[in-house]
């Protein structure tokens, strides 16, 4: 089992700060950890270097807006940004409930054309206002307790809390995060770029790239296909 401090005595033997045979300080291999830690907060906010998307659900309450985040009403880490959504009817029999989705308005401005935003009726669209700590889910129409809402967010890419804490990510990522790494821990020992190292860095995150890569399939917009449809914004359409 590969763990975070094997990850990174291999990293700084990659980017010349440990000769072979060596073994990295503690203040090294702790200074490694938190950039270690750092790369992959930024990673887990790219689509394409996140393996999976998870399914968040929370039952609708009739509430205008529902807080995101650690502790919020939906407790689970904040996203950047909501991938997809749906909603579903819970009456009826179990298992043959019916899922519809929800359009993704992606700016406030969007959202602040609504005319009447606390409309009970049947949803259409969500916004997402991504404050912090806590984000915010709007659902319009507001939906009643007859809902559940169903989020896709892109999973959290596991972090490492200590030196011993195990690699738990698909295997093509142990390449990835140590020659990435060793980038990064170059420019902090102030040595120049390695174009070997930069190479087999770029082959690496291609390769996550093309195993993640889900392109959705193209729909037009449900005003064309339908020849018109119900406009939620107040100043359109006139």
């Amino acid at each position: 089992m590969t763990t975070a401090r094997d990850l990174i005595t291999a990293t700084l033997k990659d980017c010349g700060a440990v000769g072979v045979g060596q073994t990295p300080s503690a203040e090294d291999a702790n200074d490694a950890l938190i950039r270690l830690n750092a790369m992959l907060a930024q990673w887990s906010r790219r689509r394409w270097l996140v393996y999976h998307l998870i399914d968040v659900v929370f039952p609708a309450n009739g509430s205008l807006s529902y807080t995101i985040g650690t502790g919020g009403t939906i407790n689970t880490p904040r996203p950047d940004q909501i991938e997809a959504a749906f909603f579903r009817q819970v009456v009826g029999v179990p298992g043959n409930q019916v899922d519809y989705p929800l359009t993704i308005l992606n700016s406030r401005e969007d959202y602040n054309l609504i005319a009447l935003k606390a409309l009970a009726s049947f949803p259409e669209c969500l916004f997402y206002d991504s404050g912090y700590p806590l984000g915010n889910v709007y659902i319009w129409p507001v939906p009643s307790s007859l809902y559940e809402v169903h989020l896709s967010i892109k999973a959290q890419l596991q972090s490492f809390p200590t030196l011993d804490t195990v690699l738990n990510l698909p295997p093509e990522y142990e390449e990835a995060l140590r020659v990435n790494l060793a980038i990064r821990l170059r420019i902090s020992y102030q040595l120049p770029p390695d174009p070997a190292l930069n190479a087999l860095a770029k082959v690496a995150l291609n390769t996550i790239k093309n195993s993640n890569t889900q392109i959705p399939t193209l729909r037009m917009p449900s005003d064309l296909v339908r020849g018109g449809g119900y406009n939620i914004f107040s100043d359109q359409g006139n």
